[in-house]
């Protein structure tokens, strides 16, 4: 089952979180009006899931109901994606990003908290437990460079969301756009097609996004530039390092990211593209446990 709380955000922004698992609550109700915090389990540490750019807090409903039998796991979807708020004239900074976070742990009674993040999340994530790490007692990082990006990268993803042939007639062409047609699709990945068609909704032409690309590229526009290593280096709790054999974050980069983390760990998926979790779910438990484990479960 699919649960959501809704929880508020910086300047007031709606934000829905969802458990994809069904942990006992002591709320026997479970009611979303109810209060969050009185509704953690005795006794069961907490985990805060963040997509990615573009992404939705369902691509982790396989790994938060993994975690549900031992932790409360609760996936947000962010500021402009999902069945979050997406103001026209909102915020989309790093800051906006960090603040939602913090204060949906703090609304959701998760802290001390196991942060997991994929790509922009990552970032969000390592971000928040170099600022607040009194909330935060580990992290997963998925496959997210600390490296700038820079002004190529952006006008190539602009130049990408021009490339969708929207709107798309059916689920089906969604699947076949972006799990084969899509340019940046180097070899077929059905995995990539489903995810994709998990961010589309049915609108009277046909079927859309979402989200707003331009908002898309106004979050990106905010970490592209810059390097962030300096808030790497900030982190002070365990931290791991995660990445797709074929995925974005190169082993040299990843390797460096976890010299660079004070108390930083490494591993690798194989078979799996930048969609870690979503490209090889079982791997990726795998390759995670071992570190969840060595935190205890306090």
């Amino acid at each position: 089952m699919a649960r959501r709380i809704d929880v508020t955000g910086t300047g007031g922004v709606r934000l829905a979180a969802w458990e994809f698992g069904d942990p006992p609550k002591t709320d026997p109700a479970g009611s979303a009006g109810s209060d969050p915090a009185r509704d953690v389990p005795d006794g069961s540490p907490g985990v805060l899931l963040l997509h990615g750019l573009m992404g939705r807090a369902s691509h982790w409903a396989s790994t938060a109901r993994w975690l549900s039998g031992r932790y409360r796991a609760v996936a947000l979807d962010q500021r402009g994606h999902g069945r979050s708020d997406k103001p026209p004239q909102g915020s989309f900074t790093r800051d906006a990003y960090v603040d939602d976070a913090e204060a949906a742990l703090e609304q959701l009674g998760l802290a001390p908290v196991v942060l997991i993040g994929h790509a922009m999340g990552a970032l969000t994530a390592w971000q928040l437990a170099a600022k607040r790490p009194d909330l935060v007692r580990g992290l997963i990082i998925c496959d997210m460079r600390a490296s700038a990006l820079g002004a190529a990268s952006q006008r190539e993803w602009d130049q990408w969301f021009k490339s969708w042939p929207l709107p798309f007639a059916t689920l089906a062409d969604v699947r076949k756009w972006f799990g084969e047609d899509d340019p940046w699709v180097e070899r077929p990945n059905p995995a990539r097609g489903e995810f994709y068609a998990e961010v589309m909704a049915e609108s009277p032409d046909g079927w859309r996004p979402v989200f707003d690309p331009e908002q898309m590229l106004r979050s990106r526009e905010t970490w592209v530039y810059d390097a962030h290593w300096e808030e790497l280096a900030q982190v002070r709790c365990p931290a791991l390092v995660v990445r797709g054999l074929d995925g974005e974050l190169g082993r040299a980069e990843a390797q460096e990211m976890v010299r660079v983390l004070p108390r930083g760990q490494y591993a690798e998926v194989a078979d799996a593209g930048h969609l870690v979790h979503y490209d090889q779910p079982e791997a990726w438990r795998a390759a995670i446990e071992p570190f969840l484990d060595s935190l205890g479960t306090g």
